[in-house]
């Protein structure tokens, strides 16, 4: 979906998740299969036992009777991407090719490129059933959640073998392009803090839904940006309804990206939002430090970035020292020294110790427009001079570095975390 995260997402299942439909709860098969986004490795197999396989709908309409949700002929989606014309190609990944395209606003059919509203169609390989079950999930989930912070699902093809999905186009693309794509512009820190607040928002909608949603494979690229830079999350084929009554998780195979995934989850396959928690704190650091969650270009611990910078991320001390040097040292110390504060705890190893999203989401408010701002000194929003910033793999010689005032911030619990 527009230079869409869906493209980056390799994650593939291989039978249905649970799902909530409009007519009420689907129980599916969980089993499910994992290769990683970006190492291919294939994580421990853990299955739900009580579990039903999920109906293949006959036509469009079993799939999902929404009124804000269009299925669409396939002649309709190969006007409206000009036959998904090699220059309408937006993307490709493990689910298929992403085209741009145009369609009116209020009657929804085909306009000329430029003219109407741009949406960004994605085609299913024709070859992928496990394609077909993330196909399924998404227009379930997307059909039916609406909240500013999830990309909009305009409508769906499900025709013969062809499986299409319409989004929202997002025009800034992924949060992962403007992060580690050679040549991008460096996000200024309010915009990194903005993005990270969209997509707590979203995060925070699912898991306090009436029907629990986990996301499951919360990741850079999964988050979209519109215009503006406002965050919304892409990609639902991997979510799963949570635990319900005195369950306190879901078994489930792994699935997921490597880099992302909560320790105790590739471990045990026992789901639960906190999970996701532990994802929201690896794009974070992300965000924080420039770095992607894995980079096989780098040596030893540098590799994966939460061994690399957890050292660092509970020391007001050292924090900067995982900062993004993009930045140029333009960020409040307290602010920053907050987000590694709330990072750090959402890694924590024991998930109970984990904040809820909720937590998160107003840490990161506070981080955004601080109600002590006033009575901060300026110490408090001093930037980091070139001559403090240090990289962990170079030696430092001083301990002289600037050590911002820091009051009523989240303790680190350095025990378990």
């Amino acid at each position: 979906m527009g230079n869409c995260a869906c493209l980056d997402s390799s994650a593939r299942v291989d039978s249905a998740q649970s799902l909530q439909n409009c007519s009420g709860t689907l129980k599916n098969s969980s089993k499910t299969s994992i290769s990683s986004g970006r190492s291919n490795l294939t994580f421990p197999s853990h299955s739900d036992k009580s579990t039903e396989s999920l109906p293949t709908p006959r036509s469009g309409g079993e799939i999902l009777s929404s009124p804000d949700v269009k299925s669409f002929s396939f002649n309709e989606l190969k006007n409206a991407t000009r036959n998904f014309r090699p220059d309408s190609l937006l993307g490709e990944g493990g689910f298929g090719y992403v085209f741009k395209g145009w369609i009116d606003e209020h009657t929804l059919t085909a306009v000329k490129p430029g003219s109407g509203m741009v949406i960004a169609v994605k085609k299913l390989k024709p070859e992928g059933f496990q394609g077909h079950k993330e196909w399924l999930t998404e227009v379930n989930y997307l059909g039916q959640l609406r909240h500013p912070n999830l990309v909009k699902l305009v409508g769906y093809c499900f025709e013969g073998d062809n499986r299409l999905l319409v989004y929202e186009f997002m025009p800034k693309g992924s949060l992962e392009n403007h992060l580690f794509r050679k040549g991008a512009q460096p996000l200024p820190w309010a915009t990194r803090i903005k993005v990270a607040i969209g997509a707590a928002r979203g995060l925070s909608f699912l898991h306090d839904a009436e029907v629990q949603v986990i996301y499951r494979d919360f990741k850079a690229s999964n988050i979209l940006l519109d215009s503006d830079f406002n965050a919304k999350l892409s990609d639902f084929g991997l979510a799963k309804a949570g635990p319900t009554g005195d369950r306190t998780h879901v078994s489930t195979q792994v699935v997921g990206t490597h880099g992302y995934a909560a320790p105790e989850y590739v471990a045990t396959g026992r789901l639960t939002a906190k999970s996701d928690v532990y994802s929201f704190g690896v794009v974070l650091l992300e965000l924080l430090s420039g770095r992607s969650a894995v980079d096989k270009s780098k040596l030893g611990v540098e590799q994966n970035l939460v061994d690399w910078a957890k050292p660092y991320l509970g020391d007001k001390r050292k924090v900067f020292r995982i900062m993004d040097t993009k930045l140029a040292g333009q960020y409040p110390q307290k602010a920053a020294y907050t987000a590694a504060t709330l990072a750090l705890q959402c890694l924590c190893a024991e998930p109970r110790l984990r904040p809820r999203m909720t937590e998160a989401l107003a840490t990161l408010e506070q981080v955004q427009a601080p109600k002590t701002a006033a009575k901060s000194s300026l110490s408090d929003h001093q930037t980091v001079s070139d001559s403090t910033r240090k990289s962990p793999s170079r030696p430092h010689h001083s301990s002289r570095n600037r050590k911002p005032t820091v009051s009523s911030l989240p303790t680190p619990r350095q025990s378990s975390c």
